[in-house]
């Protein structure tokens, strides 16, 4: 019964993501607002949000290995997995801002984070944590995130009202309001099955937290990336793709992270501090490979997919 549980836990949460997105993006349009925008905000922010809910809703039940594990592993599972298996379907074509912005920016928020929790190695304090402060200077760095993110809005939206000219009819707006709001609940209410359930099932083949958070709940929660930036590689839309996999690092790292940390302090363990510097070192990783003719192709995709399958060979060995 709790794998039945945990499966109907990740469908509520890829449908719930996948709803969320289609009616947010649906009125994002309808404001005019570029797809650029909408692959760095709105799909982005949907799905990040099955991490956001599992995270926040594994912090409050004073699970912090699952709350750290599920960010930090997803964020390796899309910058490896994700984007490799997105450009050997079709290679990316990586733009400028993204290169010299958006992955640089994520490069940093990793930094960051790392910085925050290795209070040990600074000889702040006796154990690693993630304070309620710690919490707050995250979110502040997602502030400037999106002061960066309405920057582009501003710049490129009347571009976009020049292109698009549709109109939205009113019951569109209903509709598109209901499928947002029905997306937010089953992703809250799928969040809370795969928290417990992973959990459960965790332990009850000895697998720490930690363990179960990088691994099952990851994956778990990043087949919405996975699927969105598979389904736009393969309609060419690599904008999409890999805007979408860089804007749901940051928003796991800033938005979820952030926002977990402030509601209850978490304990790092010394794992997830070597997982964070293997997340670091895929993103640099992933920036050196943008910038070779400013596209991800076949070759790079099938050394991140190798590279992932390694890593998750190195986690359970450790276990």
């Amino acid at each position: 019964m709790v794998y039945v549980l945990l499966i109907l836990g990740f469908v509520l949460l890829i449908k719930g993501a996948d709803l969320f997105v289609d009616g947010s993006s649906s009125i994002a349009r309808a404001f005019h607002v570029s797809p650029l925008l909408i692959g760095l905000t709105i799909v982005a922010f949907g799905t990040s949000s099955p991490e956001a809910t599992v995270s926040i809703i594994a912090a409050i039940e004073e699970n912090p290995g699952v709350a750290l594990g599920n960010v930090i592993g997803s964020n390796i599972l899309n910058t490896s997995l994700v984007v490799g298996v997105a450009a050997i379907l079709h290679p990316l074509k990586v733009e400028s801002t993204t290169i010299r912005k958006e992955i640089p920016f994520t490069l940093l928020a990793s930094l960051a984070l790392l910085i925050l929790v290795s209070d040990q190695a600074l000889q702040l304090a006796g154990e690693n944590l993630l304070t309620r402060g710690d919490g707050f200077i995250i979110l502040l760095f997602f502030m400037i995130f999106l002061y960066y993110i309405f920057e582009i809005a501003k710049n490129s939206r009347e571009k976009t009202k020049e292109e698009e000219t549709e109109d939205v009819k009113p019951s569109s707006w209903k509709k598109n309001t209901l499928l947002t709001v029905g997306g937010l609940l089953g992703i809250l209410f799928g969040g809370e099955l795969v928290v417990s359930n992973a959990t459960e099932i965790a332990y009850s083949f000895g697998m720490s937290e930690t363990l179960a958070g990088l691994t099952i709940i990851a994956i778990g929660t990043s087949l919405p990336e996975l699927i969105t930036s598979i389904t736009a590689a393969l309609k060419k839309e690599s904008e999409i793709a890999l805007g979408n996999i860089v804007g749901s690092n940051i928003f796991n790292i800033l938005f979820v992270l952030g926002t977990t940390a402030a509601i209850h302090p978490l304990t790092v363990s010394n794992m997830i501090i070597t997982d964070i510097t293997i997340m670091i070192i895929l993103t640099f990783v992933l920036l050196i490979f943008s910038r070779t003719n400013f596209k991800i192709g076949k070759i790079e995709g099938s050394l991140l997919v190798i590279t992932y399958i390694v890593y998750m060979i190195y986690i359970i060995i450790r276990n």
